[in-house]
């Protein structure tokens, strides 16, 4: 009694199907915005990229997403410089070969950051090994002197 119906891919609206291949749902072809992504198609947009899709993350225009990962800053960084707009790939290289003041101190905000969260990484990852050496003994402190 086997009444099982072949089981149906499941489907994403555009704009998460735009965000999980990182383009600008806004700078793609109609059909693509206006159905469903199944996720097979999905996989086969990812591993296979029609020429639209190439072109457009090649060039763009990008997502903030993208854009603040390009530029080396966070999405709240563009947004503290007033960056709304997608920008091309163009517009992103023109900003790092010249980059004004505003990109310098995200720059330097963004790799503070960083290094925070190294250092707190770090220091709980130094804890965590004191605490398994308690737990097994190995902490030393005889009395043997």
């Amino acid at each position: 009694m086997n009444d099982a119906k072949p089981r149906q891919s499941q489907s994403m609206k555009p704009e998460t199907a735009a965000k999980k291949l990182g383009i600008l749902l806004e700078a793609t072809p109609d059909e693509f915005q206006s159905s469903p992504v199944t996720r097979d198609e999905l996989a086969a947009l990812q591993s296979d990229p029609p020429e639209w899709l190439s072109t457009l993350r090649r060039e763009g225009p990008h997502p903030k997403s993208v854009i603040a990962g390009k530029l080396g800053v966070s999405n709240s960084g563009l947004a503290r410089a007033g960056i709304v707009d997608p920008l091309t790939t163009a517009e992103i290289k023109a900003l790092l070969e010249d980059p004004p003041e505003w990109l310098v101190e995200e720059r330097a905000r963004q790799a503070g950051v960083r290094a925070e969260k190294r250092r707190i990484a770090d220091r709980d990852a130094e804890r965590a090994a004191r605490r398994s050496d308690d737990a097994s003994g190995g902490g030393g402190g005889g009395a043997g002197v």
